[in-house]
């Protein structure tokens, strides 16, 4: 047993937060596994490569066989159950914060110990702030009490930005953008999801010469609309680490090139590494105005106050700020939440504050797709699903949308009618 030092726990409430690795060791040389010391020190060797502190090691040897090592870490705890029988072992690693690799740790001792196989399940715990996951699986969380789980084929990316955790990795829908443990878009499915976002409004819309984007780091949405005509794209986005490292590896939105581009400025489409509540309030200060403003955010938080940094910007502040900046005729769009009874609180929040900014809203609720969408105009239209459907001409070529989408999405789910004012 080693000697403990004195540590100083964290108080502060976002440690609250870590990943949990849950692995097999498969093809282990029994003799290695039935000897406790080299276990504790393979052990040892796989938390040092990982960046955690080691606090104490406990050993114990069964008979006739079977050994079990516990690692207390100032950043939780690290075990080892071996089974030299089955040339096995379960091992457990969480780590709290963001200093150690569990996962690292995990990879490191199955090298360690010379495991032909590794299998393993990553799971982000605490209060949403833990980072995303990014081995072999990753547990996403959907509502209270749900989860759904990615199997993760390979990650090819995984890292903190100045933002967000941010993980790139191929999965059954090809590959795949995590952000703090929730997919943000697949190969499979990023341009049903796109399109669903970008293509009301920018039939709503009386031109279609200008857009601002915010969000959407990888740049379908620029695309669109270019597409469909417009000649100025302005693109906001915080995250410039995530944006750059979407063009280097997904095979969908910018390319390196395209990119670099539009961060020198040359070309229709400009990059703005920017908070996007700020930049709205400059633009409207130099009388700046767009046909279409698209708003594309990771699902809203609990509530506008939350500390994440993307959480204003789901208010009606920041879509009035966005309405400041229209050309008449102009549309505000905004990622309105999901139309499924468990997830639907955003989408209910959202219904409110657009019926508050906007005399004219057209909802669109994709039946390929679990997002719901809310595109508004501040003059009224008698019928915006009539409108948007003789303007579908404007889009040389669609997947996912034609005029009995348009009539089908823009009915909103019964649950949020029947709540609104009047219902």
């Amino acid at each position: 047993m080693t000697t403990t030092t004195p540590t100083t726990h964290q108080t502060d409430p976002a440690s609250f937060a870590g990943r949990h690795v849950l692995a097999e060791l498969r093809g282990v040389d029994p003799a290695v596994l039935g000897d406790e010391h080299a276990v504790a020190d393979a052990l040892r060797r796989a938390l040092d490569e990982g960046g955690a502190t080691v606090l104490d090691v406990i050993t114990h040897r069964f008979e006739p066989q079977g050994t079990t090592v516990m690692a207390l870490l100032a950043e939780s705890h690290a075990s080892v159950h071996a089974y030299p029988e089955a040339s096995a072992a379960f091992v457990d690693v969480f780590t709290c914060g963001v200093q150690a690799d569990p996962e690292l740790v995990v990879d490191t001792l199955g090298r360690e110990l010379g495991a032909t196989e590794v299998r393993a399940q990553v799971v982000a715990r605490g209060a949403g702030l833990a980072p995303a996951g990014g081995g072999r699986e990753v547990d996403e969380p959907l509502a209270a009490g749900m989860r759904r789980r990615w199997r993760l084929d390979e990650v090819l990316w995984r890292g903190r930005t100045e933002w967000q955790d941010m993980m790139v990795a191929r999965t059954a829908q090809g590959i795949s953008l995590f952000c703090d443990g929730e997919r943000q878009s697949t190969e499979q499915s990023q341009l049903v999801y796109h399109e669903a976002l970008a293509v009301p409004p920018m039939l709503l819309a009386d031109e279609l010469r200008s857009v601002l984007v915010v969000g959407s780091s990888e740049g379908v949405v620029s695309q669109l609309a270019l597409a469909a005509g417009a000649t100025r794209v302005d693109h906001v986005d915080i995250d410039t680490e995530c944006v750059r490292r979407c063009a280097e590896l997904l095979p969908y939105g910018y390319t390196p090139a395209e990119l670099a581009a539009a961060e020198a400025g040359d070309g229709p489409v400009r990059m703005h590494d920017a908070d996007g509540w700020q930049f709205l309030a400059d633009a409207a200060a130099r009388g700046e105005r767009w046909d279409v403003v698209i708003v594309d955010l990771p699902d809203e938080p609990v509530e506008v106050t939350d500390p994440a940094q993307h959480a204003r910007l789901y208010g009606a502040e920041f879509l009035r700020r966005c309405a400041d900046v229209l050309t008449p005729g102009g549309v505000v769009c905004s990622q309105a939440g999901c139309p499924t009874l468990w997830r639907n609180d955003t989408l209910q929040r959202m219904t409110d504050r657009f019926d508050d900014v906007f005399a004219t809203v057209l909802p669109y609720c994709s039946d390929e797709h679990e997002w719901a969408y809310l595109s508004g105009r501040v003059d009224p239209v008698d019928d915006p699903v009539a409108l948007a459907i003789s303007r579908l001409d404007r889009f040389p070529e669609l997947t996912s949308i034609d005029a009995d989408a348009l009539r089908r999405g823009a009915i909103l789910p019964f649950a949020i009618r029947a709540g609104l004012p009047g219902s």
